[in-house]
């Protein structure tokens, strides 16, 4: 094999080996030299496979030459590659921005634990997304959780422990879940490949176990993208994190969690089973507007910029799930485009976060009053990752919330009200987007504000990079859009 076959498997095993090498790099920066490398690799491969998977071509990777069912299959496809791309550069953009907010966030003796958790959350997420084996997907699920637990607690907040926790609790109740679920369809079926389950479950006579293993999964895998209301643990699991894993995990975290949802619901289960389609769409389409609603409006009451995000992050989640419950093909490219705009939009705002952070101690919004005097660039950058986040046109966030509303107003008086509550809680994003902008640019500055000055620079340019980003993808959106083209085209691929 050439050294180019072998890269889905580097894709995870990079940064999983390079995990417990970092631990031993004790020299300060040498950890965060070694972490940036790995993570800089993993997104060179996720590049090298995107541009293989554009044209609808789909990679599998034998592990140990062991072919489906009795071994390890990884498998990769354009919705996978697009997926990749968030979970990667979510990770190389964070780690490499960071720097400086990490120093000033982690101790210098706990560093190479940190970056060592960093790699097993990257090599975690990158594993959900690519495994083609229902248990390693939990597998994987639980390395990347318990990576999670540690980055989000290993701040100097001491409220990260408490929200830490609740994030445990909930984290552990849904990959139970999962796996009770899985469990359920391996008693069934005897395999554990999502391929192979698929075409099994035709075989099988009694149709109520499986849809009880497809209620299990959903609700679980729910709970780990914090669907609405099964969010509680994500806001201050946000607001408490250290700022530059807030900006890596609200990028990729619960975007991975809804690929698998995905997957499993439309690859696995609704091929066999005609009553899962129903199902799955009265469960979360009602869910989805809720939280649309709901988060948005608390957003425009929340008075810490952090936690005003987390909402709006649970918010912008529904538009991808009112796509998926359309249950067609426009929908679902629309659900899959918003997973990667919105990564986009909220990689930028956070990372803006970051910078505001690093000079101002309090992210209160009030507190932020008349940065823009003072940090001109940082706040501009969060004007336009804003923009993206409430769909201006010529941002990312326009594209996927304009197909949107194109499939759901093939759905007659019922797409007319989907439309209107798009529209709506697009209103609301403009209102808690500008009440953060008028304090930023229009308040007057504190006494403590005026000496403020810009953010370091590796970590402006990143912001900016990936505030750009939103612009260039928003007026050029050819390579994510044909990746989600296909990756709809494959999930509606059997007949329902």
């Amino acid at each position: 094999m050439t050294f180019n076959e072998h890269l889905p498997a580097l894709q995870v095993i990079v940064p999983l080996l390079s995990a417990p090498i970092v631990i031993l790099l004790t020299p300060r920066g040498l950890a965060w030299a070694a972490a940036a490398a790995s993570t800089l690799f993993s997104l060179f491969i996720a590049i090298a496979l995107a541009m293989t998977t554009v044209t609808g071509t789909a990679l599998t990777y034998d592990l140990g030459g062991w072919e489906a069912p009795y071994g390890i299959t990884l498998s990769i496809d354009a919705f996978s590659s697009l997926l990749l791309l968030i979970v990667t550069g979510a990770g190389a953009v964070a780690i490499i921005a960071g720097k400086a907010s990490i120093d000033v966030q982690i101790e210098t003796h706990r560093q190479p634990l940190f970056y060592s958790a960093w790699l097993l959350a990257l090599a975690g997420l990158i594993g959900m997304v690519i495994s083609a084996d229902a248990f390693n997907i939990f597998v994987f699920m639980e390395i990347s959780s318990l990576a999670s637990y540690i980055l989000i607690a290993g701040g100097p907040d001491r409220r990260a422990l408490p929200a830490t926790f609740k994030y445990l609790i909930t984290g552990t109740i849904g990959a139970t879940f999962y796996l009770i679920g899985v469990g359920l369809i391996y008693m069934l079926t005897g395999t554990l490949n999502l391929a192979d389950m698929e075409a099994r479950i035709s075989e099988v006579t009694s149709l109520n176990p499986l849809l009880a293993a497809a209620g299990f999964i959903t609700i679980g895998l729910a709970l780990k993208a914090a669907v609405f209301p099964l969010h509680v643990w994500l806001p201050n699991a946000y607001t408490h994190a250290p700022h530059m894993v807030t900006a890596f995990l609200a990028a990729c975290g619960t975007k991975v969690a809804i690929y698998v949802l995905l997957r499993f619901n439309f690859f696995v289960f609704q091929a066999n089973l005609p009553e899962h389609a129903v199902q799955f769409a009265f469960f979360l389409m009602p869910l989805a507007l809720l939280g649309t609603v709901i988060a948005s409006a608390v957003a425009m009451f929340e008075g810490h910029l952090k936690r005003l995000l987390a909402f709006s992050s649970v918010a912008q989640m529904g538009y991808v799930l009112i796509g998926a419950s359309l249950l067609n093909a426009s929908g679902l490219m629309a659900s899959v485009i918003h997973l990667f705009n919105h990564a986009m939009a909220k990689a930028a705002l956070f990372l803006a976060v970051a910078s505001l952070a690093i000079r101002f101690r309090d992210l209160r919004v009030d507190e932020l009053a008349g940065a823009a005097r003072t940090m001109p660039w940082t706040c501009a950058a969060f004007v336009v990752g804003g923009l993206s986040l409430v769909g201006i046109p010529g941002t990312a966030g326009f594209i996927s919330k304009w197909l949107l509303i194109l499939s759901v107003m093939d759905h007659g008086h019922f797409g007319i009200l989907l439309v209107a509550i798009i529209v709506l809680t697009s209103l609301m994003a403009v209102y808690y987007v500008w009440r953060v902008v008028e304090k930023l640019y229009f308040a007057a500055p504190r006494l403590s504000n005026v000496r403020v000055n810009e953010a370091p620079l590796t970590l402006l340019v990143a912001t900016w990079i990936v505030a750009l980003g939103n612009v260039a993808f928003g007026l050029y959106p050819e390579l994510p859009l044909t990746l989600a083209s296909h990756a709809a085209e494959t999930l509606m691929e059997h007949p329902r």
